[in-house]
């Protein structure tokens, strides 16, 4: 017990506002966040778990016309974010959001650089969490329970990296207003698949993009569908004992529908499903209207 308690107490893990979890979660597990950053109306805010603009107000504001972008960390900020913990004693763990929705690991890593050169002492990873919302905050819920159990910060770093893949994230939209603004879908497909009341089914690819995978038509089949993925794919199947999280974008009621669903579908899990808002980052470009289901599964291979 002692042993576990000296390696805990060695380095510390950080990650970013992107998460996508609660404030007391960060809060309890003593974890430590570098909060992007959005535009809104010439006005830039910070992600900051929606005490800038509640995120109901923010996802109102979209669906009567905004549109926020976004903007990466700096390598200063993710100095700001490190070095109190360096100079504290400690070692820092920093996993990111998915390189393959944003940039802001060479950020990471820039400052991870600069801290490694002016504490040499001392040690900072970054590991690219190659997730994104609540997956990427489960990814972290699952790192610090490792590190709970006495792992150190090398050993933590390396089991991460390989089972960043099993976490699973599938995405579906019943508003496609924000991928059309955004340019991933042409006004035609957007106007009919409104029309039609299309609602496409994504997940999050091995190397972290998000990838859309079919298309369903009615908020009532994609929701089916999406726990057929969990069926699927998790640890167990409806066995499945482990964690699973929800993240909506100011679509609360489908969120529990799928919560419902997944509770009455497997007995075995770890506590109830957890359900978080989609943060103002990610947000900014899906829009209103997206459900997204976190749970640890089979390797992601494609």
């Amino acid at each position: 017990m002692g042993k576990d308690v000296i390696k805990m107490s060695d380095y510390m893990i950080t990650c970013c506002s992107t998460a996508d979890m609660s404030e007391e979660f960060f809060k309890v597990n003593d974890i430590s966040l570098a909060y992007f950053h959005y535009i809104l109306d010439g006005k830039t805010y910070a992600d900051d778990l929606g005490k800038s603009i509640p995120f109901d107000k923010f996802y109102d504001m979209i669906a009567e016309g905004a549109s926020p972008t976004t903007s990466q960390i700096s390598p200063e900020e993710y100095v700001e974010l490190f070095e109190p913990i360096l100079k504290s004693g400690k070692d820092v763990l920093h996993i990111t959001l998915s390189s393959g929705i944003s940039g802001t690991i060479n950020s990471a890593n820039i400052a991870k650089d600069m801290m490694n050169k002016e504490y040499p002492e001392r040690k900072v990873i970054v590991i690219d969490s190659l997730g994104a919302s609540s997956g990427y905050g489960l990814l972290v819920t699952l790192a610090k329970e490792k590190q709970k159990e006495g792992l150190d910060i090398d050993e933590l770093a390396k089991w991460v990296e390989e089972n960043r893949l099993n976490v699973h994230h599938w995405f579906f939209s019943t508003d496609l207003t924000s991928y059309f603004r955004g340019g991933r879908i042409s006004r035609t497909s957007a106007i009919f698949g409104t029309a039609l009341k299309i609602c496409p089914l994504l997940n999050m690819s091995f190397d972290g993009k998000l990838i859309p995978r079919s298309k369903y038509r009615g908020k009532k089949r994609v929701i089916e569908e999406i726990v057929k993925r969990m069926e699927e794919h998790a640890v167990g199947g409806l066995d499945y004992s482990g964690k699973c999280y929800i993240s909506h974008s100011n679509c609360i009621d489908d969120a529990k529908s799928v919560a419902e669903k997944i509770e009455s579908k497997f007995s075995c899990l770890d506590g109830k499903v957890i359900i978080n808002s989609v943060g103002t980052t990610i947000g900014s470009h899906t829009g209103p209207g997206t459900v997204a289901l976190f749970f640890v599964g089979d390797k992601r291979e494609d």
